[in-house]
């Protein structure tokens, strides 16, 4: 079965606000519903690879503790500086 474009955005917002965390269900959700919608489908095809990682690779590689794979490291920086804008005070 062929999954449409719109279940497809769907899904994917679905597992960004559905983690193992809430952390990364306050760091994914709000940027994927900012977002996906927008993204060329390249980009989709990496946001998809990147809700395989588990929860805690994720924020370490966000919060800059660890060092991200090299092929998610750009997208993860665009996710950590959406995330500190929308969480700043000023935010």
């Amino acid at each position: 079965m062929i999954e449409t474009a719109e279940a497809r955005l769907k899904r994917m917002r679905m597992r960004s606000w559905r983690r193992g965390t809430k952390e990364m269900d306050l760091i994914l959700g709000p940027w994927a519903d900012a977002r996906l919608a927008g993204m060329p489908p390249a980009a989709l095809d990496l946001y998809d690879r990147l809700l395989e990682e588990n929860d805690q690779d994720l924020y370490s590689w966000i919060t800059g503790h660890a060092v991200p794979p090299a092929h998610l490291a750009a997208l993860l920086d665009e996710i950590g500086a959406f995330a500190r804008t929308r969480l700043s005070p000023a935010g």
